[in-house]
Formats: C-alpha cells, sequence, structure tokens
C-alpha cells in the first residue's frame, strides 16, 4: 500500500496558514512583553517584598506550575465570561498566556536577582547612586544578562505551546491548519507543513532574541555570546 503525497492541495491554503503564523506571532509577542513585566514584578516580590506577599506569589507560581495551560485558559476565557466579563478571544488568550508564562518567568528572574550579591548592592550605594539607579543597572540588568538563555528558550517554548489556545476557538497556526485539514483531507501533509512553519517561526525568534541580545547586553556582544 502506498500513499501518495499532494502537498499542492495544502499550498493553495497558504494565505490561510499565513494568516495563523502571523496570529501566533502577535500572541507571542503581547504574552512575552507583558509576561516578562508580570514575572519580573513577581521576582521583585519574592526576592524582598513583605512575607506576605511573597507568600501570595509563591501560591501563584505553584499552581500555574502544577496545573496545564488549556485548563487555565479554559478558567480564564470562559470562567470571565460566565461571570458577564466578556472579553475579545483575541484579549483572552494573551492573558491565558501572560498569566502562565508570567508564573516561570517568576522564577527564572528570581534566579537571577538572587545570583547578584550584596557587595555589589553595597558597593552601588557607597557610590551615591540611586535606589532605582541600583536596581536597574546593578540588579535587574546584570540578572537579566544572567538569564537571558533560559528566557529566550522559555519564549520559544511560549510560541510553541501557544498551539494549546486553538482548543478555546483562537484562529491561530495550528487552529488554521485544522481548516486547511478539513477542506483537503491530507492530515500527513498538513502536518508536516505545519512542522516546517513552526521551525521556521522558531528561527525567526531566535534570531530577534539574538539581535535583542547584542543590543542589550554589550559585554556578551564583546563575547560573542549573546544567547
Amino acid at each position: 500500500m502506498s500513499y501518495e503525497f499532494n502537498f499542492g492541495a495544502v499550498l493553495q491554503h497558504w494565505p490561510l496558514l499565513a494568516h495563523g503564523a502571523w496570529v501566533t506571532l502577535v500572541l507571542t509577542f503581547w504574552a512575552t512583553i507583558v509576561g516578562f513585566v508580570v514575572g519580573t514584578l513577581c521576582a521583585m516580590v519574592r526576592t524582598s517584598g513583605p512575607k506576605w506577599a511573597q507568600n501570595l506569589v509563591a501560591a501563584y507560581v505553584e499552581v500555574i506550575r502544577n496545573t496545564p495551560l488549556l485548563i487555565q485558559a479554559y478558567f480564564l476565557i470562559f470562567g470571565l465570561a460566565s461571570t458577564g466579563m466578556r472579553l475579545p478571544i483575541m484579549v483572552g488568550a494573551v492573558i491565558a498566556l501572560v498569566v502562565n508564562v508570567g508564573a516561570y518567568t517568576t522564577e527564572v528572574m528570581r534566579a537571577g536577582i538572587e545570583s547578584i550579591k550584596a557587595g555589589q548592592i553595597e558597593a552601588a550605594d557607597c557610590l551615591g547612586l540611586s535606589r532605582r539607579q541600583v536596581f536597574m543597572h546593578v540588579v535587574l540588568r546584570p540578572a537579566m544578562e544572567r538569564v537571558y538563555p533560559s528566557l529566550t528558550s522559555l519564549y520559544v517554548l511560549l510560541m510553541l505551546g501557544s498551539s494549546v489556545i486553538s482548543a478555546v476557538g483562537v484562529e491561530e497556526l495550528f487552529g488554521t491548519s485544522n481548516r486547511v485539514q478539513s477542506a483537503t483531507y491530507r492530515n500527513f501533509e498538513v502536518f508536516i507543513v505545519l512542522g516546517g512553519v513552526y521551525l521556521a517561526l522558531t528561527a525567526i525568534m531566535r534570531l530577534v532574541f539574538w539581535v535583542v541580545g547584542l543590543m542589550l547586553f554589550p559585554r556578551r556582544r564583546k563575547l560573542g555570546t549573546p544567547l
């Protein structure tokens, strides 16, 4: 029994797949930006906040890291809708991804912040730097530099994991591929093309993070290791 590949039938629907890829990138972009901010703020609380706030953030991290993204998405999108808070599906999807990736970012950034030695902070205080300057230039930036490879991998995995969001009705890449399968009945070819598109998106994201690393961390640029 032989199987004849027919990629032409699948590639005829390239505008639909391109739209799905664009939606995936948009979701990933906003979830990465907002998730990083949320995770960094939570990491600051975990390392230097009041005890009750540390416990609250710790509970958030444990709950999110030990439950599936799909359940979190259903709870946030349909749970909020059942209370009367009807959000656009894209907004709900971004919130679900932010809540998820924010918990993982919290732990990554916490590790980076805790790697900064107290002597560095004391030296900055002796130089007369303000509290904001100490945090931005002595704590946050070096901490981010140390965990940047982990953050890069985390946000690439976020992009790949966003395929789960198709289960709640978001027309991202994986969601649009289901429509192509229904129209062509070429499931095997669809998944081969889908895998190729995800590989291309991963390469694009890593290139973007590499460029961002070159701009943010001059020392790594000199060493040739922005990631």
